[in-house]
């Protein structure tokens, strides 16, 4: 058995890890975009690395773009198996894909307007929109706790992961040569204290573990609750500058807990009376799909159902659904708050209110999750003066804020926890990916302390034995 990692290795997204058996079968795990990475992005995305015709079978862990983004494109580019994921996020997956093919399709447009006004080549959109609709048959849909067989010497299971509606640990065991190996792949780790999901599941004694580590060097704020923190950037933004309060919040995961968090604070009468708008046609499609898998939810949030029928609702919530109602947002004066994909605030309507907003001093841009140092939201996180939105430079005189109680994902202790019931003296190797590198590092030491004997963290394309 052979790994290669070709996406997520020394950085956080494009997550696509493979595993080549000794007669020749391939398994691949993930099958992310690279998001947020400036002007490699795209170069990164057209290097697969390996030949897609000669993948055998393909895992999802979870929807998240940056692990499921480049499914329409590994068909389009030979792959003729199937995908295998939890009924959740084939549901939502199929969405996201839909929605990247417009944002693809859309980008390139204003790439190649920018190009033939330079007179160089014209590019063409990873996949589009007819490449999307062409993953729907393919989704196999399979529960967790069962171990389901892609034929005798192979068979997978998956474990909750706790990250979004659907997320997977997933578990590969492989027999060679008369021997059963243990492949355990983490997904995107979840918080043992989430507001809405249950906790990360312990999973069977592995010999070969992939990890991601995106926190790996971290403990999330834990001193003031999110409401808490939510409610003091209203206040600040929208009662006392009388502005906007901006919200970039990827379309699964992070827009429901905002939603659930200002419902929290609806039921305890402390929100403020203010319109809020969830500005992402995806974020509304999104919601009702969490909606169809309570099962998912962690017990606190069951109870609340008791009497609260729809924890994802609160006065004052508006959905904006066409793009003509976007735009007239940016004509209308605050205070309002407005929540918008994308996460890292580099694609989708969120880029455009941030464009429109970002010069004016009473707004907030409040950022709510991980950023990729090269995006937009990493920019403005690092405390750029000014930055580069559609071709133009815009003073930062907004109010950037973030609020890093928020992340799905684990941190260090998290991590720790879910590698509690495993035997270190039985994991032959941990390979550290979807992190920075230098969190990665601080994480290595982290885990050889805990008595795992070799870490690694593997480079791009590099294979290792």
């Amino acid at each position: 058995m052979k790994l290669s990692f070709h996406g997520a290795a020394r950085t956080v997204t494009g997550s696509k890890h493979l595993i080549t058996l000794k007669n020749g079968k391939k398994i691949l795990l993930d099958c992310g975009l690279f998001q947020g990475m400036g002007k490699d992005t795209d170069s990164y995305n057209r290097e697969w690395g390996f030949d897609p015709a000669s993948i055998d079978y393909l895992i999802l862990s979870h929807a998240h773009i940056d692990h499921s983004g480049l499914i329409p494109k590994l068909i389009k580019d030979g792959y003729r198996g199937k995908i295998y994921c939890t009924p959740a996020t084939a549901e939502l997956a199929q969405v996201l894909l839909e929605d990247s093919a417009g944002i693809q399709e859309d980008d390139i447009k204003y790439e190649n307007k920018r190009r033939r006004a330079m007179g160089v080549p014209l590019l063409q959109p990873l996949y589009v929109l007819e490449d999307a609709l062409k993953c729907k048959d393919r989704f196999v849909r399979v529960d967790y706790g069962q171990w389901h067989k892609l034929e005798d010497t192979i068979e997978f299971l998956f474990t909750d992961a706790g990250h979004i509606i659907g997320s997977a640990c997933v578990h590969v065991r492989i027999t060679e040569n008369g021997k059963t190996k243990q492949v355990s792949f983490s997904g995107d780790l979840g918080r043992y204290r989430d507001a809405i999901l249950k906790s990360p599941e312990e999973f069977p004694q592995a010999d070969i573990i992939i990890m991601e580590s995106t926190y790996g060097n971290s403990l999330h704020d834990m001193a003031v609750s999110t409401p808490d923190q939510l409610l003091d950037w209203i206040v600040k933004s929208c009662l006392e500058k009388k502005g906007k309060l901006i919200i970039p919040a990827f379309s699964v995961g992070r827009t429901q807990e905002l939603l659930y968090d200002l419902n929290q604070l609806e039921l305890e009468r402390r929100l403020p009376d203010l319109e809020y708008y969830v500005d992402s046609p995806l974020s509304v499609e999104a919601t009702q799909i969490v909606k169809r898998y309570p099962a998912y939810f962690n017990k606190r949030i069951q109870k609340i159902l008791e009497t609260d029928s729809d924890p994802f609702l609160f006065k004052g919530m508006k959905f904006v659904h066409t793009l003509e109602e976007s735009k007239l947002l940016n004509f209308k004066s605050g205070p309002f708050v407005v929540i918008s994909a994308s996460g890292m605030a580099d694609a989708g309507r969120v880029k455009h209110h941030i464009n429109n907003n970002i010069e004016n001093s009473r707004n907030t841009i409040l950022m709510t999750g991980y950023c990729e140092p090269r995006s937009l939201g990493g920019k403005l996180l690092s405390g750029r003066k000014e930055v580069r939105i559609f071709g133009v430079e815009r003073e930062v005189n907004a109010e950037i804020g973030q609020i890093r109680s928020m992340s799905a994902h684990g941190d260090y202790e998290d991590m720790s926890q879910w590698l509690a019931c495993q035997d270190p003296r039985q994991v032959q190797k941990i390979f550290l990916v979807h992190g920075e590198y230098e969190v990665q590092q601080a994480f290595q030491q982290r885990l050889i302390k805990k008595g795992f004997q070799d870490v690694i963290i593997p480079e791009q394309h590099k294979e290792q034995f």
